[in-house]
């Protein structure tokens, strides 16, 4: 026996019902009845009043056919006549519902209070409370209803599909009969957008396309009928694993059923299923290029021509692992391990490596603004000084400073949101860290400029233009990036503390770059250095091109072709009139870094995969 409290989830269909125990850990079993995990959902009324379920029903039925039900899952305001005999529809489901009840009661060994009944998404109100009252009767505790495609959303997010906020995906449901559904995954779970289902698109219009087929003349009486019936469901499912099977027929010769007959029979419906599936994507104002996926699950889905019927209709449709069992599995949380909602958004955890990195932007903040504060030019009288700043080094310093606070927050962030326990959305978490180190960033900034201030003894203005101004487009840019993660409009693959992962490769060359530009405007000039002096300050002006180049263009061969050209205009404007430049041109640099991030993870229209 397992640990913990199981978890029952019961997916009551048209014609047949499975149903799933779940454990606290992550494991999970599906009920067997008669050895098979599909339970017939008919039910045959006796005469002496009990109510037989399950293939018992099924075998009972050529018997006595007028006491049959094969499908009790009748409209909640129903009544039905058996055997002259008016009966409540809720008896038969509870009579059903009960006999899982029992199984499952049996093979978890303790009394199980917690209960997930799948439902059509199509459903109202009514018809759920209708739901309700049948397990009541079957004497389960109350359940929580689960739509059957968010089931079978939360069973694929399980089994380990990444599906990002934001991504659409198609349920494809056939059974007995036919119902699809277009699901959105937003922060707290999924929506469904669009449900429409058709009662004469599933297993049970195939069976009676089979019956035409094969039989030159209808059943005689409701005893043949049944029987069959249930041969040619038989029949059809072990077509799954042999090519061709023979089927009895009550009033005749066995008859060869193969797939070319199963195909021909099958067509007109998987037809209107295609066509109900096409229906559905557009009541959702979408396209099916608009999907991540398609997916299909119920009996009726493991026919191959469905597939080729689906892509012929420009749906590329994937047929869900085990899918009689999907929609029992989602709501169990099978194969989960933890009980919270499956469908909730984690940020990935960042890297070692990563974490690291952020020290490098640090490091180099810290470099040249004590570079900028030790080494000025300092030119007239000693009442009259003058200092001659690189304020092009300030201003790399404040950039740097923000692109570390950025990079920590959102680390942070990413690394709290994966260790709360709280139901609060990951996105909140890296927003508001987004924030907080855009704010952190700003803060240091204003102190280089202050401190700066006092120690060179200049006014205050100068500095904080040189601090702030560059560093605002950036600081804009962070905060509609953390509106965009607490609304989880888009999660960028990787996750966010990825997305704001500036290259290290262009932190450290441009600051190399510009400490080797300052040392050749500050050191002093000696004859014989002259020559070594102002060579240091080209390769320092080549290093910040290179360096501006890295932030701007990621690919290789780009790289190459565009630092040649800004590399040299760079160091051919190593000067003290031209340092305030440098440091714009690699401020302009960064604000561009951040718009294309912008641009490829936010902004650009969301094409999943086909």
């Amino acid at each position: 026996m397992r640990s913990g409290q199981a978890r029952l989830a019961i997916d009551y269909g048209s014609a047949d019902t499975t149903a799933v125990l779940a454990w606290p850990d992550g494991t999970w079993t599906p009920l067997l009845f008669d050895g098979e995990p599909a339970l017939p959902s008919a039910v045959l009324l006796s005469e002496d009043g009990t109510t037989v379920t399950g293939h018992p029903a099924w075998r009972a039925a050529p018997v006595t056919p007028h006491r049959f039900i094969p499908h009790p899952r009748q409209p909640s305001e129903q009544r039905l006549t058996v055997a002259d005999t008016d009966v409540d529809p809720l008896d038969l489901v509870a009579a059903t519902l009960r006999h899982v009840a029992e199984q499952a009661h049996q093979l978890a060994g303790t009394g199980i209070d917690d209960v997930r009944l799948v439902v059509p998404a199509g459903w109202g109100p009514r018809r759920r409370t209708w739901m309700r009252h049948a397990a009541h009767r079957a004497g389960l505790p109350p359940p929580q209803l689960i739509d059957a495609p968010t089931a079978v959303a939360g069973h694929l997010l399980a089994t380990g599909l990444q599906l990002p906020v934001g991504a659409y995906i198609a349920v494809c449901d056939v059974g007995a009969t036919a119902e699809v559904s277009v699901l959105r995954r937003g922060p707290a779970g999924f929506e469904v957008l669009a449900t429409l289902a058709d009662p004469t698109a599933g297993g049970t219009a195939i069976d009676d396309a089979l019956t035409t087929t094969l039989t030159t003349s209808p059943p005689g009486a409701d005893g043949q009928r049944w029987a069959l019936t249930a041969s040619l469901r038989a029949g059809k499912h072990a077509l799954t694993d042999h090519p061709a099977v023979t089927v009895p027929l009550p009033d005749g010769p066995a008859v060869v059923l193969h797939t070319g007959l199963l195909d021909q029979a099958a067509q007109p419906v998987l037809h209107r299923i295609a066509h109900l599936t096409t229906e559905a994507i557009t009541a959702a104002e979408l396209t099916p290029r608009d999907l991540t996926g398609v997916y299909c699950v119920g009996g009726t889905a493991r026919l191959p021509l469905l597939a080729q019927t689906l892509t012929d209709a420009g749906i590329t449709p994937t047929l869900v692992d085990q899918p009689t069992l999907a929609a029992a599995r989602g709501a169990a949380d099978a194969g989960a391990t933890n009980t919270t909602d499956p469908t909730t958004t984690e940020e990935p955890v960042p890297p070692v490596r990563r974490a690291a990195a952020i020290a490098l932007p640090g490091f180099a903040s810290l470099a040249l603004v004590s570079q900028f504060l030790l080494t000025p030019e300092w030119r007239g009288s000693l009442m009259y000084r003058e200092a001659i700043l690189n304020w092009g080094e300030l201003t790399m310093a404040a950039v740097f400073a923000v692109i570390a606070c950025l990079s920590a927050g959102t680390v942070l962030a990413s690394t709290i949101a994966n260790r709360t326990t709280t139901p609060t959305s990951p996105g909140i978490h890296t927003g508001t860290g987004i924030l907080a180190a855009a704010s952190l960033g700003v803060a240091v900034s204003g102190m280089y400029a202050v401190v700066g201030s006092l120690y060179i003894g200049y006014p205050v203005n100068s500095f904080l233009r040189w601090t702030l101004l560059p560093i605002t487009p950036s600081i804009t840019a962070a905060a509609v990036m953390a509106l965009i993660a607490a609304r989880q409009w888009r999660t960028p693959a990787g996750g966010w503390s990825k997305l704001l992962a500036f290259p290290t490769s262009s932190v450290i060359t441009a600051a190399a770059g510009m400490l080797l530009i300052q040392y050749s405007l500050t050191a002093d000039r000696w004859p014989h250095l002259l020559l070594w002096i102002d060579l240091a300050g080209r390769v320092g002006g080549l290093l910040l091109g290179i360096g501006t180049v890295m932030a701007v263009v990621s690919q290789p061969i780009l790289r190459l072709i565009l630092s040649a050209p800004l590399a040299v205009i760079t160091a051919a404007l190593v000067s003290w009139p031209a340092s305030g430049i440098l440091g714009a041109i690699y401020a302009i640099a960064v604000t561009t870094w951040w718009l294309r991030q912008m641009w490829t993870h936010l902004l650009r229209p969301h094409r999943p995969p086909q």
